[in-house]
């Protein structure tokens, strides 16, 4: 507000509470003096200039105009504290998150790895983008786990489906020991259907994993006949197992006969990939076959072991086991 009015209207109010506390004063005292007057009437001049000045408004907008006023003149009448030039002071920046740039040592880093390293973060807290790719990829894991291998996938690989003592997922993951043994159908089944005595037994189950199975056995598989093809190695009649775990190779080979058995399977999902499948490789399996005599070749997908890269390796190996008539330790031992 204008600061002569507010100075004016203060002296006018004292003059007259100064006037009203005289016990003595006569009646007549409540009339001005000539100086209260003479104030009155400076104020009514003042008075009369600001409104003016001001647009014809409402009483309420008048004075809220006035205060805004007054305020906007203060604002651009601030000067620095202290002395301190204007140029010196430090500008207001807004806030932003941590940069993106990182050290050359994680930048070397990251080529080596998928994990999540140098992310960086906003404050106590992951950022944003961060964040969503993470729980996207931990629903990718839940789904890599609940899901199951599509029927014309199965039929593309002209394979049949048998089935474990597992009767539904939750009892799969709970109870390792009923997806090892095959069920009583199954046997009957794979008795009917599969070769006797081969030398390459080749099965595929979803595992932890239906998507690895859906992005990388049709390449894996395809290129691992090819492979044995051209090394003259016979190969029996492949079938998948649903919910199958990697120790049930061992009655399989029990029940086959078979000199190698193949396990394509897929792997327990992480937060990096949920597409990962195995190849478990054994020189006849049988029950009681200790795990120190498998093999494996871990890691398949688009991320890591390429899948036609990988089924071709395995009919090397597979040739190997049949050369050495071992697998895992025993075979390393006699390569040496």
């Amino acid at each position: 507000m204008n600061e002569q009015l507010v100075s004016m209207i203060t002296q006018l109010v004292m003059e007259k509470m100064g006037g009203s506390t005289k016990a003595d004063a006569p009646k007549n005292t409540v009339t001005p003096s000539e100086k209260s007057k003479e104030t009155l009437s400076k104020l009514d001049e003042t008075a009369d200039n600001v409104a003016h000045e001001m647009p014809t408004a409402a009483p309420n907008d008048t004075l809220i105009k006035l205060y805004n006023h007054a305020s906007h003149t203060q604002q651009q009448s601030y000067e620095p504290s202290f002395g301190e030039p204007a140029d010196r002071i430090a500008p207001i920046t807004t806030f932003q998150f941590e940069d993106d740039n990182v050290s050359e040592s994680v930048q070397a880093a990251r080529k080596h790895t998928p994990a999540r390293i140098g992310v960086g973060r906003a404050g106590t807290r992951p950022k944003t983008k961060t964040w969503l790719k993470f729980r996207l990829d931990h629903a990718a894991a839940v789904d890599a786990v609940y899901g199951e291998v599509t029927d014309n996938l199965l039929k593309q690989l002209n394979v049949f489906q048998v089935t474990t003592r597992v009767t539904d997922k939750e009892e799969y993951i709970t109870r390792p020991d009923l997806g090892r043994r095959l069920s009583d159908e199954s046997k009957a089944l794979i008795q009917a259907k599969c070769q006797n005595n081969p030398q390459v037994q080749i099965i595929i189950s979803n595992g932890l994993s239906a998507s690895a199975i859906e992005a990388n056995i049709q390449d894996v598989y395809l290129a691992l006949q090819q492979s044995l093809s051209n090394l003259n190695i016979d190969i029996g009649t492949t079938f998948y197992i649903d919910k199958g775990r990697v120790a049930l190779m061992d009655e399989i080979g029990e029940l086959l006969q078979a000199e190698v058995v193949v396990y394509l399977i897929g792997e327990r999902p992480g937060l990096v990939s949920a597409e990962s499948m195995s190849a478990y490789l054994c020189y006849k399996p049988r029950f009681g076959t200790v795990e120190a005599d498998r093999m494996v070749i871990s890691n398949i997908h688009k991320g890591g072991i390429p899948p036609l890269e990988a089924g071709a390796y395995l009919g090397t190996v597979v040739e190997k086991i049949l050369q050495y008539k071992a697998s895992g330790v025993g075979l390393v031992a006699k390569e040496s």
